[in-house]
């Protein structure tokens, strides 16, 4: 079955760095577009980042241009998202997606704190 683990969340400083991860399983990881999206307290999910399945193209929300990078390395099976200057702002469950025309799958996510 799909399984999408994400890591590397945790409580950092403003202005502070994190580097997230999500495995994949259970499907052809190479074939398919990877996204990352955020979810704060009382407020929508957000999408944040997307990479095509090749990883040519790449995708961000306005909020984290220029701050957050997505890369994947399709012999890990793993999708990355590089966070620096982190705000305040930014606090929310990060949580890895995969969307074809025949399935979609979320990962169970991982909290990120941004505060000092």
């Amino acid at each position: 079955q799909v399984q999408l683990v994400e890591s590397g969340g945790g409580l950092v400083q403003p202005g502070g760095s994190l580097r997230l991860s999500c495995a994949a399983s259970g499907f052809i990881f190479s074939n398919y577009a990877m996204s990352w999206y955020r979810q704060a307290p009382g407020k929508e999910r957000e999408a944040v980042a997307s990479i095509t399945s090749a990883g040519g193209n790449t995708n961000y929300a306005d909020s984290v241009k220029g701050r957050f990078t997505i890369s994947r390395v399709n012999a890990k099976n793993t999708v990355y998202l590089q966070m620096n200057s982190l705000k305040p702002e930014d606090t929310a469950v990060y949580v890895c997606n995969v969307n074809s025309p025949l399935f979609t799958y979320w990962g169970q996510g991982t909290q990120v704190t941004v505060s000092s």
